[in-house]
């Protein structure tokens, strides 16, 4: 019987060249002295991705934070200066494949809260005994939210006047009792302000 000899197994590493591409399309405007939350998503190619502002500048006292899993690029911070920024975000997936947008956030100043919109919210009480009272969050997409509210509102209303014109926001509500306990966010609402 003739031994036959190993089977030479030849393994090809490709990089992967899937392109890559940013989603979103807008970023909301911000007010001076009033945090800022917006978040620049991409997909596609092949993680981790790296991100950059490849031109222009963000407004002064933003800053840019990649995710955890590099999906997606989160703008925070309080803004110092009313002005217009004009900048690009480029994402680069592992395989060496960018893709670059370009957004303009107006930074406006709305005179420390007396800007010329404000929203009025309202919600239904809570039906537990031991509400301490309620928080309220916005949104410039409904799923990244922030706090606006510095201490716990006693009665189910609130106004909003640290807003941006030519902005889209989403707000929600929540219950919090007597133990610090906070209740799940009401369904979101979207306020366009012109």
């Amino acid at each position: 019987m003739k031994l036959s000899g190993p089977a030479l197994l030849l393994l090809l590493s490709v990089p992967c060249l899937a392109s890559v591409s940013i989603r979103s399309t807008t970023l909301p405007n911000g007010t001076v002295g009033t945090a800022y939350s917006a978040t620049v998503q991409a997909s596609g190619g092949c993680t981790p991705y790296k991100w950059a502002i490849s031109a222009g500048a963000l407004p002064a006292g933003i800053t840019a934070t990649p995710s955890a899993n590099s999906k997606s690029l989160k703008l925070s911070g309080t803004p110092t200066t009313a002005e217009s920024s004009s900048f690009n975000v480029e994402v680069t997936g592992c395989g060496g494949r960018a893709s670059q947008a370009s957004y303009t956030v107006e930074i406006q100043d709305n005179g420390n809260g007396t800007g010329n919109y404000s929203v009025d919210l309202s919600w239904q009480a809570s039906t537990s005994n031991d509400v301490a009272g309620y928080n309220v969050y916005r949104s410039p997409d409904a799923s990244t939210w922030v706090k606006i509210n510095s201490s716990l509102i006693a009665l189910t209303d609130y106004s909003d006047s640290t807003i941006a014109e030519n902005t889209t926001y989403y707000y929600a509500a929540t219950a919090v009792d007597t133990s610090g306990n906070e209740s799940a966010k009401t369904a979101p609402v979207m306020v366009n302000i012109p």
